[in-house]
């Protein structure tokens, strides 16, 4: 094969003939999988470094971009908190966190929850593995890695910023027809190529005018694939999304698609491939109702400002430092985190461990179920 011109690293050479091999077209959501997970060579599989405060170019930076568990351990200790009770209401002992990162919330859980009694890690990324043991050595007697699902699992789930990194389908109405948008090779780069297809979003976008958007069949798979291993326990997911009436408004015509890089977003998802990060929004009401068709019941969802407040993020902050507290208000305020980031939960709802109606804590108040 010839090497297209400017497609040089190893990744990109490697998509390039994937892409020939399809028959010169790829599925976004394959592309999108082969750009953040190839053994080595994709963003979340090699050496780079992903979570930090400060991007490259300044002191101790290098990162490209921060989770809430970098800016302060007090989001693990709230956290934390709500965890314990659904332990306790669930009678589990084991924590699950999916897509671990840096280990940072691991950290603050563990450290946190000195009486818990296992904490497996399910990590895709080998390099991400092994800075999570470096992190973690002083826990070492209590927890595992895994890289798959085992056929059943109790205990309580978490993942922060999980759902958002699973590979999406991109939709484009064009002229009123519906195509997905996939990839293929032109002139020796990666761009865009539509077919048309009967996918559709699951919720109707009004309006003649073009748009394009995208559908989350990875993600809703996930949580039905945990639905059936869960035997008993309960699911808390933390990510950035809409319920489904905002994720699909008319106004929202260019999607929610997003990179990023040294602290900088755009949205040209086929530059640069395997050098920066790859995401999309999170269309609750989807992961809600693929929870609920897979026998979960919904505990709660809101915004994580909220949901934080509930879990007691604020207590003991007379003795904060400011920047500890500068750090807090972007956990909470609305124009940072609190309000762009969402928190559902989940709780197993079979006749062995039925659901009891226990009031999980962070949805206390402010709980927007009735807006999915």
């Amino acid at each position: 094969m010839t090497r297209p011109p400017s497609l040089t690293t190893p990744l990109q050479l490697h998509l390039s003939e994937a892409i020939a091999a399809a028959g010169g077209w790829m599925g976004f959501d394959r592309f999108m999988e082969m750009a953040l997970y190839t053994p080595g060579w994709g963003y979340y599989a090699n050496d780079s470094r992903k979570f930090g405060l400060m991007p490259a170019g300044v002191k101790g930076g290098g990162s490209d971009f921060v989770t809430a568990p970098e800016l302060s351990p007090r989001f693990g200790q709230a956290l934390a908190r709500q965890l314990a009770q659904a332990l306790e209401a669930t009678g589990t002992h084991e924590l699950w966190e999916f897509g671990a990162g840096s280990g940072a919330l691991a950290q603050q859980l563990l450290e946190a929850l000195p009486q818990l009694e296992r904490y497996t890690i399910v990590d895709l990324s080998g390099s991400l593995r092994q800075r999570q043991h470096e992190r973690l050595q002083a826990f070492a007697g209590k927890v595992r890695w895994l890289t798959e699902l085992p056929a059943q699992m109790s205990g309580v789930v978490v993942g922060n910023e999980v759902l958002d990194a699973m590979p999406v389908k991109l939709l484009a109405r064009l002229g009123g027809v519906w195509h997905e948008r996939g990839v293929a090779l032109h002139e020796g780069s990666f761009v865009h190529a539509d077919r048309q297809t009967d996918l559709r979003p699951p919720f109707e976008v009004e309006g003649p005018h073009d748009y394009v958007t995208e559908i989350h069949p990875q993600a809703e798979g996930f949580i039905r694939t945990l639905a059936d291993r869960l035997v008993s326990g309960a699911v808390f997911l933390v990510d950035y999304g809409f319920p489904e009436h905002e994720y699909y408004h008319p106004q929202r015509s260019m999607g929610t698609l997003m990179c990023h890089r040294d602290h900088l977003a755009d949205t040209d998802a086929l530059a640069d491939v395997g050098s920066k990060d790859i995401t999309a929004h999170v269309n609750f009401t989807g992961i809600a109702l693929a929870g609920q068709e897979a026998g979960l019941q919904v505990l709660g969802y809101t915004g994580q400002g909220r949901f934080l407040l509930n879990c007691g993020l604020l207590d003991g902050l007379e003795n904060a430092s400011l920047p500890e507290r500068v750090m807090l208000q972007k956990l909470v305020n609305e124009h940072e985190m609190g309000e762009l980031f969402k928190v559902i939960g989940f709780v197993v709802d079979s006749p062995g461990t039925p659901y009891g109606g226990w009031q999980a804590l962070g949805f206390a108040q402010g709980d927007r179920t009735h807006t999915l």
